[in-house]
């Protein structure tokens, strides 16, 4: 059938006015994009769905690379209250590059399914999205003879490992902060995110807080749990098993097991200055690390079956930031309240997670019974009971206000230091040693449960 004859068939069917409503983008090809290729991806999705999608950049590579972000929601340009902000970052490591194409995949499968799609519909409608391709596009662009092990590309521009440069909460990282480090936490700073994910390459797996540890963390099981390990154990099984082949936990064929297809990090592997225990503690954004392929700079073939594995477990894993409750601290006047500390009992972070210049809280948790408490300075702690059901069905966690009463003194902006927040609770020269020894207190308890 010929163009003209296709479209006086749409015309009888009456489907050709919906098709020219409807904006158009070439399709994206299953293929590794470079930076110019890249852009001009991103620049067109901009241009044909300017209803939907905003591209913004958050600085520069060392090498002067845009870092671009594609914002996608019914309000891409601003945050707006009550809307939960979620990011996705991938190449960190310039050789890891199936994560980059699968982000732009989904971007593709993003807004060519809304108005067609419910349920992408819907998350749109609820939710702004933004997805960063590529936080590294210097070490993408040095990669020699891509294979699965590239002898170049994993480093920025300054031969500095991004995933171990951020501020880390249990030592002194004495790194200097790269570009690229700095975009990122300025970002974190900037914009209200509640959830994220970081995509890697090298194994598949999916890997939540924290990446380093000490005695007030790490537990009898070598694991270095947050206070909000229920959550994050929820969201890395969530993708794992939307995943075509992670939960089976047979990462890769090696001798490494990953139980349900996921692992705490440090249990894993230890890692100073990472961005997931970063974004944790000092962004209020709760991050894990998905690695999406075993081979870390595959063959441009094998693209499509990674998109094919992955699509559903993308799409899955940002529905989970509608789970938990949301809402906003006001005084007498409704006028909004910034810098109150809003936490669940028993859930308390060491950096205290406080509301945004909107007055707005955002907190994970899932379905149960918790008591929130909400302390203002110059005003008594508000204690609040919720039973909190699950809001994925309805891409919207509960909602509920504060009301301070009586408010004497408005806080004051804080953040906390980027220093280890947990140095005062053990001495720091431990951070190398600790690990040893809790692995050979669990070699201790797996003998004398055998003899027993």
């Amino acid at each position: 059938m010929s163009l003209l004859q296709h479209l006086s068939f749409l015309l009888e069917m009456g489907t050709l006015s919906l098709v020219l409503l409807l904006p158009w983008v070439a399709a994206l090809d299953f293929n590794y994009h470079h930076t110019e290729e890249l852009e001009a991806f991103l620049k067109a999705v901009q241009k044909d769905h300017s209803n939907i999608a905003h591209l913004y950049s958050i600085g520069k590579s060392v090498r002067g690379r845009d870092l671009w972000v594609l914002a996608l929601g019914r309000f891409p340009t601003q945050h707006r209250i009550g809307i939960p902000e979620f990011n996705y970052v991938a190449n960190m490591h310039g050789d890891e590059a199936v994560g980059r194409e699968l982000l732009l995949h989904l971007i593709d499968f993003l807004v060519t399914s809304d108005q067609r799609d419910p349920v992408i519909t819907k998350l749109l409608d609820s939710t702004r999205i933004h997805i960063l391709p590529s936080m590294n596009p210097d070490g993408f662009e040095s990669v020699i003879n891509a294979s699965c092990e590239p002898l170049f590309g994993r480093f920025n521009a300054n031969n500095k490992d991004l995933n171990r440069n951020f501020p880390d909460a249990f030592i002194l990282n004495t790194h200097d902060i790269q570009p690229e480090t700095e975009a990122i936490m300025n970002w974190l700073k900037n914009e209200t995110f509640v959830l994220s994910a970081n995509l890697h390459g090298g194994s598949l797996v999916a890997s939540y807080p924290f990446d380093n540890g000490n005695s007030v963390t790490v537990n009898f099981l070598d694991e270095s749990r947050t206070v909000d390990n229920d959550v994050f154990m929820h969201l890395a099984r969530t993708y794992s098993e939307k995943h075509a082949t992670m939960h089976k936990g047979n990462a890769c064929n090696s001798v490494e097991y990953f139980p349900y297809g996921i692992t705490n990090g440090y249990q894993w592997y230890t890692l100073q200055g990472g961005m997931q225990d970063y974004s944790y503690v000092w962004g209020q954004c709760f991050d894990i690390t998905l690695e999406v392929s075993c081979c870390k700079f595959p063959q441009k073939d094998e693209l499509p079956s990674f998109w094919n594995d992955n699509k559903n477990a993308l799409i899955e894993y940002i529905k989970q930031v509608h789970l938990g409750v949301k809402g906003r601290v006001l005084d007498e006047n409704d006028e909004p309240v910034p810098g109150v500390i809003v936490e669940p009992v028993g859930r308390r972070h060491i950096c205290p997670y406080r509301t945004n210049k909107n007055g707005e809280y955002y907190l994970l948790l899932l379905p149960g019974t918790y008591t929130l408490n909400a302390t203002a300075p110059g005003s008594s702690s508000l204690l609040q009971e919720l039973h909190i059901p699950d809001g994925r069905a309805q891409f919207s966690a509960l909602t509920y206000d504060f009301v301070v009463p009586h408010l004497q003194t408005r806080p004051e902006p804080a953040s906390c230091p980027t220093d280890p927040l947990y140095s005062s609770d053990y001495d720091k020269n431990q951070s190398a040693t600790l690990k040893p020894a809790i692995t050979s207190l669990v070699l201790v308890n797996i003998f004398y449960a055998v003899l027993r």
